[in-house]
């Protein structure tokens, strides 16, 4: 298959270490050792967040503080290719047809972030709308989306399944600004449903998940287009 996945900015962690990134090695390695073409999208993790928030201390713009995050998830991307070494294409591609030409080649490509005001998760899915992917996971540091925060009300429920158009509502409730993106933005949202890509969200702390997942467990939440 031709899967996207975006890892979470969990894997990059304020103090960085190796070992979660060599998990997450292993883990690409072998999936395109069975075959599959992979494309990643890291994202920015607590750095970039400590940079946005510098910023706007600073009296910096929400476009300034995007590019900053940008810049951030680009160097996580450096970190995983130097980590994959020769399997890897050797640099992050900085727009979607840099990203198509370096897909031909065959290795696994990483990347980061393109374009202020989008996050992450619209690059990953907009990533694979490009390829043609036959899968896009979203692998975070939560186990799906729910109807309200469940770290804040006691009521909130996981959802399995959530339709486009729910995932919109519950997106536009919270705050969009640089950095605080939730699971998903409106423009990532959107290009799930016209590219019609199964999409799903999971729990990627544990880097089998997306193995599971793959293998066509269903895990975390699945994203259905309306």
């Amino acid at each position: 298959m031709k899967i996207v996945i975006k890892i979470g900015g969990h894997i990059f962690p304020s103090k960085l270490g190796s070992k979660i990134i060599l998990e997450y090695t292993k883990l690409f390695r072998k999936l395109s050792g069975e075959g599959h073409k992979v494309v990643i999208i890291s994202g920015g993790g607590e750095e970039a967040r400590k940079y946005i928030t510098v910023a706007r201390e600073l009296g910096g713009s929400e476009l300034v503080c995007d590019l900053l995050g940008i810049e951030v998830s680009r160097l996580n991307a450096l970190l995983l290719i130097t980590s994959l070494g020769s399997d890897a294409y050797p640099e992050p591609p900085k727009n979607i047809m840099d990203l198509k030409k370096a897909f031909e080649i065959g290795k696994i490509v990483v990347l980061g972030g393109l374009l202020p005001g989008q996050s992450t998760n619209a690059v990953g899915i907009l990533s694979a709308e490009a390829i043609g992917a036959d899968l896009f996971i979203n692998a975070t540091d939560v186990d799906g989306v729910y109807t309200e925060d469940p770290q804040k009300s006691t009521m909130a429920k996981k959802l399995n399944i959530v339709s486009t158009n729910k995932l919109l509502k519950l997106v536009l409730a919270g705050k969009l600004s640089a950095g605080s993106y939730q699971l998903f933005d409106p423009v990532a949202i959107k290009i799930v449903e016209r590219s019609k890509i199964p999409s799903w969200i999971i729990d990627g702390r544990k880097p089998e998940n997306i193995l599971r997942v793959i293998k066509g467990d269903a895990l975390g939440t699945l994203i259905k287009p309306n």
